[in-house]
């Protein structure tokens, strides 16, 4: 078989669909509202389509749509007429369709009469539901045929099927309509200039049996759960204004998205933690909920904790080939609802990915800086000394100092770093590397948990485990250098292939090893020149592959397009390395691209250059929202003010180089330890209020963690 990737014949939802998100819950239709199963449209919970058709029509005929919006992640109106049964070209009828997603959803049917005549109507929902896990949907094969029943009430149609010994169902309850087998009908009159209405709801059945929770329309001035939900998360993150108001429109609908994304840990209600994005990844990622968190914490430092201890929780114990689990292993995936026919390694947890362990470790050394307490930091630090002892015995198998990945069965994925498509990873001329593939960023990510260990060893007094990792991140810096480096080419090979050969594609890859700090000083030069160049660099961001490359295509998944969150952890490394202009430049960009989709970053784009066309081109199955396009823009305004704080070492660091364009920056509400504080930048210039007794703030940059690791010598050393 071809391999598994993360676009697998991921079908096209069609010209303007509108994806609405709750937690684990999302829902795709057409840009009039209607639920079709010829395309991958749906109400998906937790990993199961429990609607597959949901199509209105009016007098027999489908809605004209006219407009659709999101108003909320959640929440979104749709708004279409009905043709005109005399020829006439303009209907009086308006149809609008305000819809909320949560464990099921809400639908407010108002059909608007604009005529001076009172108008006859047939309002009728055709409803189906086939329980197609997520799988099955987007890849197009569904596979399993359940034995349905079908149950009328006065007021509701209930739904349900069994296949095997599982029991799934779905309730609709539509008070006023006429209920038969197919769906719901309202008879109704419509007065001249007036209007009518009706609320509809649909939601799953546990277990096939009673609803799980009741989808209520709340009173005239009440606000919805939903509501609720959001208004708590707005009330404890950071309140933002920035000069630019384009700017602040895409920092505050990255904060409306990541509100959505956060989905709760099935075993510890209390955590909170980061879905990779609709519509297809709405659970728990190791890399991609990592990644998030990790952009997201001067918002919220929970979902980075959440993250870790869920993580943590679920981290590898034995050897299976079949999930690719190992012992100290971060997973790749958890999928709540998906046939063991069809998921990854062929069980609900997944295991290959080649980044998300050592990410586990980098992000916990970055939180452990942000004032959580001490003793939650400790308890943690088994499951960090288990990963790391995955990135030596397992990571490594050869034993070369390089963390390398070959999949261990045909139903895994063939590339498991973050471009896993089944060709991400290719030579100059194009041809395919063989596995077992030693990355360049993955090395970069290494680097940095080791790190982080050999700093939080220091912190606790254990000089001699201080220096052993700082050793090793001493030692694969040197060998990573020098391996990885093209002379001839001016910039880093993208990985070695199963042979120790180069993989000598200029990919953006390497950009990634600038925020770690890997890439020598000498070298950063060459590789900032080439990442800016006309051939990486599109005029909206910097592509995933070069275009004078073998395999490149600006319109694939990962040879060729732009990635946001991809761009953002190279602005991040930019700065790092002095290069303010150039991450400037590309912060720029990506903001402004974000101002062609009402200020949301899509998962990524086509990679065709900004003088062929004048606005991003969009790739046909982006998701959105994503996790880490989501955190993009936060990430990005983070990397230009100088942004990190150490609470252990009483200091918060500033150091700004935000663009005159973007104005003046006015942050409240900024949670830092057990404290709020306000910063405000203006220029070149920052002033912090409210900081914790004992912390002091800092103008300039933060040590780093090979500065602090460089303090773990032991005493021979001194």
């Amino acid at each position: 078989m071809a391999g598994w990737n993360a676009d697998t014949a991921a079908g096209p939802v069609g010209v303007g669909s509108v994806t609405l998100v709750e937690g684990s819950s999302f829902c795709i239709s057409s840009a009039n509202g209607d639920i079709s199963p010829e395309y991958p449209h749906g109400l998906f919970v937790h990993d199961a389509r429990v609607l597959s058709r949901w199509n209105l029509s009016v007098n027999g005929a489908p809605l004209e749509p006219l407009a659709a919006k999101a108003m909320e992640p959640y929440r979104g109106l749709f708004v279409g007429r009905v043709a005109r049964s005399d020829g006439y070209a303009d209907s009086p009828l308006i149809i609008e369709r305000l819809r909320e997603v949560g464990a099921g959803f809400l639908e407010l049917i108002t059909v608007r009469n604009y005529s001076r005549e009172a108008v006859e109507c047939l309002v009728a929902l055709q409803v189906e539901a086939d329980f197609a896990d997520l799988f099955e949907v987007k890849e197009a094969r569904i596979q399993r045929r359940w034995e349905e029943s079908r149950e009328t009430k006065s007021d509701s149609l209930t739904i349900r099927a069994g296949w095997q010994d599982i029991r799934k169902g779905v309730l609709v309850s539509a008070e006023g309509a006429d209920i038969d087998a197919d769906g719901l009908i309202y008879r109704i009159s419509v007065p001249p200039n007036g209007e009518w209405s009706a609320t509809v709801t649909a939601v799953p059945l546990a277990d096939g049996g009673g609803p799980a929770a009741p989808f209520l329309r709340p009173n005239e001035g009440e606000m919805s759960p939903r509501d609720r939900r959001r208004q708590e998360w707005v009330s404890k993150i950071p309140v933002l204004h920035i000069g630019n108001p384009s700017i602040e429109r895409t920092l505050r609908r990255s904060y409306d998205d990541l509100g959505a994304l956060r989905i709760e840990d099935h075993d510890h209600p209390e955590r909170v933690v980061v879905a990779a994005g609709a519509p297809w990844f709405m659970t728990l990622f190791g890399r991609d909920s990592l990644w998030a968190s990790l952009m997201a914490l001067p918002v919220d430092p929970s979902l980075a904790f959440g993250t870790i201890q869920t993580l943590a929780d679920r981290q590898g114990d034995v050897v299976d080939e079949m999930s690719e689990e190992e012992p100290g292993k971060i997973l790749h995936e958890v999928r709540f609802d998906v046939s063991s026919g069809l998921a990854l390694g062929g069980k609900s947890t997944y295991f290959g990915s080649v980044d998300a362990t050592p990410l586990f470790v980098a992000l916990f050394g970055e939180v452990s800086r942000w004032g959580f307490a001490a003793e939650t930091i400790s308890a943690l630090l088994p499951h960090v000394d288990r990963a790391l002892d995955w990135i030596l015995n397992y990571g490594d198998k050869d034993g070369d100092g390089f963390v390398e990945y070959a999949r261990l069965n045909d139903r895994g994925l063939i590339n498991q770093g973050w471009k896993d498509s089944w060709d991400g990873i290719n030579f100059a001329d194009g041809r395919m590397a063989e596995p077992p593939i030693a990355l360049c960023e993955v090395q970069g990510y290494v680097y940095s948990a080791y790190l982080a260990r050999s700093w939080i060893a220091y912190d606790a007094g254990d000089m001699d485990l201080a220096a052993e990792y700082r050793d090793l991140a001493a030692r694969l810096k040197r060998q990573f250098n020098q391996q990885f480096w093209l002379p001839d080419r001016g910039y880093y090979a993208v990985a070695l292939d199963g042979h120790k050969r180069p993989v000598d594609a200029c990919a953006s890859n390497m950009g990634q090893c600038l925020m770690f700090g890997i890439i020598d000083e000498d070298k950063a030069p060459l590789v900032v020149e080439r990442l800016m160049s006309p051939e990486m660099f599109s005029g909206w961001g910097v592509r995933t592959l070069a275009s004078d490359m073998g395999a490149y295509n600006p319109a694939s998944y990962h040879n060729g397009s732009v990635w946001p969150h991809d761009n953002a952890i190279i602005a991040n490394g930019l700065v790092r390395y002095g290069f303010v202009e150039q991450a400037q430049r590309v912060s720029t960009a990506l903001f402004e691209a974000a101002e062609y989709s009402e200020g949301r970053l899509p998962e990524l784009f086509c990679g065709f250059s900004r003088e062929q066309f004048d606005e991003p081109v969009p790739y046909p199955t982006a998701c959105s929202p994503q996790a880490w396009a989501a955190t993009t823009p936060i990430q990005l305004v983070k990397n230009l003010m100088g942004y990190y704080a150490d609470v252990a070492r009483g200091g918060l660091w500033l150091d700004p180089v935000l663009p005159a364009s973007y104005g003046e920056l006015h942050i409240t509400n900024a949670p830092m330890a057990d404290s709020r504080i306000t910063i405000d930048i203006s220029g070149s210039t920052a002033k912090v209020q409210g900081l914790p007794e004992g912390m002091l703030f800092h103008k300039g940059i933060r040590p780093r963690a090979a500065d602090l690791a460089q303090r773990a010598k032991i005493p021979d050393e001194a």
